[in-house]
């Protein structure tokens, strides 16, 4: 019973290991996760978690080793050699994410309704925030799939060809009409009564220069704001870079 309740212990290492730790206890009580001494490095997550219950002539003396790891490592799999007799080997339990829940629904952004959300809840042991735990698999995920990615072209080349293409892309958008946006009736007619004719237009005027414009609202503010961002556009924007090449309509003319 000891041994299952000292997998149940949830550590935080901070630096390399392994660690040394003790459990000392003497008379009657209880024994709990809290009890085991442990240096500076080490951390106790779940201190309140019991561990055994001893008599009055009880006498516990244990010393545990805490090492670093990733997955699960069973008992079998700890090396021995060089252990002195009495050593027992515990199922290692390295992930400190204890549940993941993932949810796929529709959505909608502007007129469209064809688009998908994905929210991902994440439980952790305390010893590392969710968000990084996400941040962590994404970084592996992306490490092994860089094996298949076998492309030779010299980096600058790339990242120059990379850049030129999103000048292109953005020069386009600005030159495309406001109408194309397949905004709500109501903004349309707003933008249609300001004269703002293209996005190149639209996206040099800041937000309060928009919120002064006649039925234009914060809610309609709130759809252009998130159809421009997919677009990787944004109000405010400065389109002198991107006029080379396309003409940017302008309004009134």
């Amino acid at each position: 019973e000891i041994i299952l309740n000292l997998k149940q212990v949830r550590l935080k290492l901070e630096g390399d290991g392994p660690k040394k730790a003790t459990f000392e206890m003497r008379g009657k009580g209880e024994v709990r996760a809290g009890d085991l001494k442990v240096d500076a490095d080490v951390q106790v997550l779940n201190p309140d978690l019991h561990i055994a219950t001893l008599n009055r002539d009880g006498d516990l003396r244990m010393e545990v080793e805490i090492s670093g790891g990733r997955g699960y490592l069973s008992a079998d799999q700890h090396s021995l050699t060089d252990r002195p007799i009495g050593v027992i080997p515990i199922d290692s339990l390295f992930s400190p994410v204890t549940r993941v829940n993932f949810q796929v629904e529709a959505t909608r952004l502007g007129q469209r309704i064809d688009y998908d959300k994905l929210t991902v809840e994440v439980w952790t042991d305390g010893s590392i925030l969710p968000s990084d735990s996400v941040a962590v698999a994404a970084k592996i995920l992306r490490d092994h799939f860089n094996l298949f990615i076998h492309f030779e072209e010299p980096i600058e080349e790339e990242v120059e060809e990379e850049v030129d293409e999103e000048l292109e892309r953005i020069r386009k958008l600005l030159n495309k009409s406001v109408d194309e946006l397949e905004l709500s009736v109501r903004s349309s007619n707003c933008l249609r009564a300001a004269e703002i004719k293209s996005i190149g237009d639209l996206v040099q005027k800041g937000e309060p220069e928009m919120l002064k414009f006649r039925n234009f609202g914060r809610k309609s503010l709130k759809e252009i704001q998130d159809i421009l961002g997919e677009m990787g556009l944004h109000f405010g924007m400065d389109i002198s870079r991107y006029r080379e090449g396309l003409p940017i309509m302008e309004a009134g003319r």
